[in-house]
């Protein structure tokens, strides 16, 4: 049997038609994608804020111990959810008609 006989039969294999690509798709996949998840992570920007960077933005910062979960609680209780209105917000299609 020479190389081109040999050939054609493996040709008409469905396994090796169809299985081979897809191997190679899979494998070069995952290395494409080692290339990608690597650069988000070189590139990504985590950096915490000091209420002093906060300040010369215009935002201001409470201290952590001003807010607690029991501070903000009394908050809520204060709250009336018995008697609300529920008012309809403008649709983008909407002409804006106050």
């Amino acid at each position: 049997m020479s190389f081109a006989e040999i050939f054609k039969k493996i040709k008409k294999n469905k396994n090796f038609m169809y299985g081979v690509p897809f191997l190679i798709l899979m494998v070069a996949g995952s290395f494409g994608l080692q290339e990608f998840s690597e650069l988000r992570y070189k590139y990504s920007r985590q950096q915490t804020i000091t209420p002093e960077e906060m300040e010369k933005v215009g935002v201001t910062m409470k201290k952590p111990s001003d807010v607690t979960i029991e501070k903000e609680f009394e908050k809520i209780k204060k709250l009336d959810i018995d008697n609300w209105e529920n008012i309809r917000g403008p649709r983008p299609w909407e002409e804006n008609v106050d």
